[in-house]
C-alpha cells in the first residue's frame, strides 16, 4: 500500500466509536450513498441523480399458484368435482387434496388461468387464495 493509504488506515484505527459514526455520516452525505443498505462487501453503491434511464428492478409476477384454503363440509362434493375437472386427478387423489387443506391445486400458471380456477372453486363453495 502507498504511504497515503497507510496514514489514513492509522488515523481510522485511532478514531473513537462516536468519531467513526460521524465519519460514516459525512461520507454518506458527501458521496450520496447509504452505508446501511450495503449487504455485500464487493458491491459498489452509485448515487441516483434522478436519471430516468435507471430501470425499476421490480419484476411483474407472471406465474401464480392456486391454493385451496378451506372446504366447508357441506360443499365437499361440488368442490371435489371442481378439483377433479381442474387437475385431472383421480377420485382418491382429489379426495385426499380436498380433505387435507390448505393444499396447492395448481402451480406456475398464468394470472388469467389462476383467476378462472379460483372463480370455479369459489362457485363450488371453497375458499381459495392465489399466490
Amino acid at each position: 500500500m502507498s504511504e497515503k493509504i497507510n496514514n489514513i488506515i492509522d488515523q481510522l484505527k485511532s478514531l473513537t466509536l462516536l468519531e467513526a459514526a460521524e465519519l460514516v455520516k459525512q461520507i454518506e452525505e458527501v458521496f450520496d450513498v447509504d452505508a446501511s443498505s450495503v449487504s455485500n462487501a464487493n458491491m459498489v453503491m452509485m448515487p441516483n441523480n434522478g436519471d430516468s434511464t435507471v430501470q425499476d428492478e421490480v419484476e411483474e409476477k407472471t406465474e401464480f399458484d392456486v391454493i385451496l384454503e378451506e372446504v366447508p363440509s357441506t360443499q365437499k362434493i361440488p368442490i371435489l368435482k371442481a378439483v377433479r375437472s381442474i387437475t385431472a386427478l383421480g377420485l382418491k387423489e382429489a379426495k385426499d387434496l380436498v380433505d387435507n387443506v390448505p393444499k396447492l391445486v395448481k402451480e406456475g400458471i398464468s394470472k388469467d388461468d389462476a383467476d378462472k380456477i379460483k372463480k370455479d372453486l369459489e362457485e363450488a363453495g371453497a375458499k381459495v387464495s392465489i399466490k
